[in-house]
């Protein structure tokens, strides 16, 4: 459900380094995106068919359904804070209890959160010094189901932080979250604890205080179970209509057999076993694999399966012909050693969905050269606001 409030400027804007699109009007941002592939496609010569109109997104607002805020201060000694990083400092965080990019209820969890911590006087984690109980609190939310998980992540009292040796009263906290009036239901809230000195989320136990450790989600008519660490895509709406119109860029999948690379959680590959004969996902993250196991399962599709690894190598382990290519690499595009495997097949058709329009044109400058024309490129705008800019283009050897 999309709220009516007034969106102005956001009132974090000059200090929040998140949005870099603030009060620019949305035609502006779209024709910016659009106006960037293009010249990263025309810099590298790239021969394509056709450049088609960038895709809005279904939702300027609140669209996103991960944060992960952070804890500290704006000022040193000042009041404990809890946000994002400042434009520009590494050590300056910014309380956002008023972001646009999320559902209020996170702004609600966010600020009761802090407010909590400053009653209770707990001390937030000090980068350099390594001291302080308090590190970060990561808010998920399955926008089909309305499910919210809660995830508190702090030292262990008097571990390899020196948590100053105060205690996180959880009793309280669990009291606090599940009294929240909020429009989502808090399905799980869930106390990570790290030690680790590097200023990440690091995993080193994971206590379920309330409820369990996975919200469900429902994507492309799948549905997914995601657990507190897991990859997932951080827009879901806008990734439906972007997946949708990648898969019908190919011609005919019908009993095929299909790759699909850098498969992430295994959406596509699922999408595509419908149809096709048999699909082999393949992806680095072992979680995302673990998760896309799983959800084929649940699904009922027994004709894709999912191979953890790199690319490259294991595509030179498998024998296993493709008559289908979709790939979905990460910000880094694709390897040159992988894309030789990848073109080696001589497969009529490869969509390529890209995160990151310099590497996209990287590599289709590449793919040119071995027989392979852009058929068509088109943008999608999945992070209003941000400079993020996706893409979807065709491939043909036709």
């Amino acid at each position: 459900m999309m709220h009516t409030a007034n969106f102005n400027i956001c009132p974090h804007n000059g200090e929040c380094g998140g949005c870099v699109y603030q009060g620019v009007p949305y035609e502006e941002q779209l024709a910016n995106k659009a106006g960037e592939v293009k010249a990263l496609l025309d810099e590298k010569e790239i021969a394509y068919g056709e450049l088609l109109p960038i895709e809005p997104a279904p939702s300027r607002y609140e669209y996103r359904n991960k944060m992960e805020y952070t804890f500290g201060d704006m000022v040193k000694n000042g009041p404990t804070t809890l946000g994002m990083h400042k434009k520009g400092h590494f050590m300056s965080i910014v309380t956002v209890d008023q972001c646009q990019l999320v559902h209020p209820d996170f702004n609600a969890i966010l600020k009761a959160t802090l407010d909590f911590v400053n009653e209770k006087g707990y001390s937030h984690y000090h980068k350099r010094k390594h001291t302080g109980l308090m590190r970060h609190l990561i808010i998920r939310r399955g926008v089909r189901t309305g499910e919210i998980l809660v995830n508190i992540c702090t030292s262990s009292e008097g571990g390899g932080a020196k948590a100053d040796l105060q205690t996180f009263d959880e009793d309280a906290y669990v009291q606090l979250i599940t009294g929240l009036q909020l429009e989502n239901k808090v399905v799980g809230v869930l106390r990570t604890i790290n030690d680790r000195l590097a200023d990440a989320v690091y995993c080193d136990e994971l206590r379920t205080l309330y409820g369990r450790d996975y919200y469900n989600e429902e994507i492309m008519g799948l549905k997914f179970q995601v657990s507190a660490f897991s990859f997932f895509q951080t827009n879901v709406d806008a990734v439906e209509n972007l997946y949708t119109y990648a898969i019908n860029q190919i011609d005919d999948f019908e009993g095929k057999k299909a790759f699909d690379l850098f498969c992430g959680t295994g959406t596509i590959t699922q999408v595509l076993a419908r149809k096709a004969s048999e699909v082999v996902g393949v992806e680095i993250v072992e979680e995302a694999v673990e998760m896309a196991r799983e959800t084929a399962a649940k699904n009922g599709l027994d004709n894709c399966r999912f191979i953890a690894g790199d690319c490259f190598k294991v595509l030179d382990s498998i024998d296993d012909k493709p008559e289908v290519i979709v790939v979905d690499p990460p910000r880094v595009g694709i390897s040159n050693d992988a894309l030789d495997k990848i073109v080696g097949y001589g497969v009529d058709q490869i969509v390529y969905i890209s995160c990151n329009p310099k590497s996209l044109a990287n590599n289709l400058y590449y793919m040119q050269y071995y027989g392979y024309k852009v058929v068509s490129v088109k943008p999608f705008d999945n992070f209003p606001g941000t400079k993020h800019t996706e893409c979807v283009a065709l491939l043909s050897r036709k």
